[in-house]
């Protein structure tokens, strides 16, 4: 068997809705800080956001920001940070050598909901439609926006998986990278959800959008109260490289990506099935060749819905069973569901934990419901442990689209 180039992350880009680096972000989740806001948009009213409020203006101007997205907007902003976070000197590397892979749950839908707004003030005469529209709605532009950003010249493209897309970015860099495609890469993922009133109104319709009178308490993960999911924007990016280039110029090394796995359900357009989430941990346990109790911290993807939280704590269980060394915690609780981002921005969070030891909580979890009740559920406070060597990071999404990353402490 042809042994693979081992490949680490040397660096993080993001904007949460309760940071925009890693040290404030991770700052936030344990300090327990929400970023889940009132928010309004047009048409669906009144509803709660985790909106983030990055400066846009920092890596792109304004002539760039008004052409391109939003989603263009959060790519640029975390791949600038994730490079600058790497010490990258772009001048050293050929630029047709660095990827930028982008997970995505969805594109065009905000920029398609804007132009017909628009249009519908003038009659639906569509003359008055914006000629940067294809542009704007092709699902690679977040990821091309980056290129033309950063004057990239690599292979630059968005991955759909719903809403495990940001560990599909992740691997999928990591494959490149393997296979000798590319140098270095920007990987994870990137959502600009909260801008289009369809995503509120489907979810509403579904029975799966979450209310409450306080909104830094409304996504609340494994509670007995949970009613839904919270919208969420925001992005993260990985820089990526192999480990012998990363040794080379020294640098610093947040972690290695030893093992991942993507399957499907086969079962259902929304439902989830823990039969597949089951199949797709084993199968990341597998990929990195290490045992269940070798996880020292499992970052699960619970939305806060009734039925999704309950499937996917039974396959933690199967999965984990008792043991007391394996802790588990939760990320939407804090910031709502990132959708495409969700996956990378939940990793992201968890990786200080080498440094630190400590898992940080899943919050808002004021009564636990018995049927989400796993092992070492961190609730509420961060948790002070011996030593964290290994995460495995979950993410699902729609029409049954499973995906896990396993993340390890670097060890030479």
């Amino acid at each position: 068997m042809v042994e693979l180039p081992r490949v680490v992350i040397t660096g993080v880009g993001l904007t949460a809705p309760n940071g925009n680096s890693l040290a404030e972000y991770r700052q936030g989740l344990l300090a327990g800080k929400s970023g889940v806001q009132p928010y309004e948009i047009r048409y669906f009213g009144k509803t709660l956001a985790g909106i983030c409020n990055f400066d846009p203006f920092l890596y792109q101007k304004k002539k760039d920001v008004r052409r391109g997205t939003r989603a263009g907007s959060v790519a640029c902003y975390c791949a600038n940070e994730a490079a600058a976070s790497a010490g990258w000197d772009l001048e050293y590397y050929d630029r047709q050598r660095i990827g930028v892979y982008t997970g995505t749950t969805e594109h065009g839908n905000v920029e398609t909901e804007n132009e017909i707004y628009e249009v519908s003030k003038h009659d639906y005469d569509l003359s008055f439609w914006s000629h940067h529209h294809n542009p704007r709605t092709v699902a690679n532009n977040p990821a091309g926006e980056v290129t033309l950003n950063m004057s990239l010249r690599g292979p630059a493209y968005s991955l759909g998986g719903a809403c495990a897309a940001g560990n599909l970015g992740l691997i999928h860099g990591v494959h490149m990278l393997q296979l000798g495609e590319i140098d270095l890469a920007l990987a994870g993922g990137i959502s600009e959800s909260i801008h289009t009133f369809g995503i509120f109104a489907s979810f509403k319709a579904e029975g799966a959008l979450a209310s409450h009178a306080d909104p830094t308490q409304a996504s609340r993960p494994f509670d007995k109260a949970r009613n839904g999911i919270v919208v969420a924007e925001g992005g993260c990016l990985f820089a990526l490289e192999r480990l012998e280039d990363a040794l080379k110029r020294d640098a610093k090394i947040y972690a290695e990506v030893i093992g991942h796995r993507i399957n499907s359900d086969g079962t259902d357009f929304v439902l989830p099935d823990g039969e597949g989430q089951n199949a797709c941990i084993r199968g990341a346990l597998q990929n990195a060749g290490i045992e269940p109790d070798e996880i020292d911290i499992v970052s699960t993807h619970a939305t806060s819905t009734p039925m999704g939280d309950v499937i996917e704590a039974r396959a933690v269980r199967e999965v984990f069973g008792d043991s007391k060394d394996v802790y588990v915690n939760n990320t939407k609780s804090y910031i709502g569901h990132a959708m495409g981002a969700a996956a990378a921005l939940e990793l992201a969070g968890n990786l200080p934990s080498f440094s630190d030891n400590v898992v940080h909580p899943t919050i808002n979890v004021s009564d636990l419901d018995p049927d989400c009740a796993v092992e070492n559920l961190v609730v509420n406070e961060p948790r002070q442990v011996e030593r964290v060597d290994t995460i495995l990071n979950m993410s699902f999404g729609m029409l049954g689209i499973n995906s896990a990353v396993i993340a390890r402490r670097f060890i030479e």
